[in-house]
């Protein structure tokens, strides 16, 4: 049987917060609604296909997402180890990275869409509640950070907002490529 899942009209509500805070959780809740918007009356069947030259699909784009915002929460609050030694991957390590990008056999859409609100409740209410947003670690071995560079809290949201940002565009072009379907226009 193939299920049609349907997004939420609005984004949920972020623990109360005030500031700079509610600025930055306002901002990470509209990105991640425009990346689960992609995904608006597909079946399961649909989010796992590939759209383009790429290898993504919309469902794997949202568990990578949702991989990303889970790690770098564990970041905030444990440091770099909580993030791993990218330098010391193996091929195995990169496969099962390689599978964040793939609907695999058994998942669904409604899953892989539960356990991203999963992790964006926990990181808001982190965020919510975090003493201070200057809370800072250096960033783990990986060749794309500079060594020595360390990332506040404050940073890590910023670039969550990036990071979602950016792939709710890339889930416009792979929806646009399936059906024709926009977020925008």
């Amino acid at each position: 049987m193939t299920t049609t899942h349907s997004t939420p009209a609005a984004a949920p509500a972020a623990p109360a917060a005030t500031g700079e805070r509610a600025d930055l959780l306002e901002s990470l809740a509209r990105q991640r609604y425009f990346l689960r918007f992609t995904t608006r009356d597909l079946t399961d069947e649909q989010a796992g296909l590939r759209t383009t030259a790429g290898e993504l699909c919309l469902g794997g784009l949202v568990k990578h997402v949702t991989s990303v915002e889970r790690g770098w929460v564990k970041f905030i609050l444990r440091g770099p180890s909580a993030l791993g030694d990218f330098t010391r991957m193996t091929e195995a390590d990169w496969a099962r990275r390689a599978d964040e990008f793939r609907m695999l056999p058994g998942e669904t859409l409604a899953a892989v869409l539960e356990k991203y609100a999963e992790v964006a409740r926990r990181t808001d209410e982190l965020i919510g509640t975090l003493p201070d947003l200057d809370l800072t670690w250096p960033l783990p071995p990986a060749p794309w950070h500079e060594p020595g560079t360390c990332w506040s809290a404050r940073r890590v949201l910023l670039h969550l907002i990036g990071e979602t940002a950016q792939h709710a565009g890339h889930a416009d072009i792979l929806r646009e490529s399936l059906d024709g379907a926009k977020t925008m226009g």
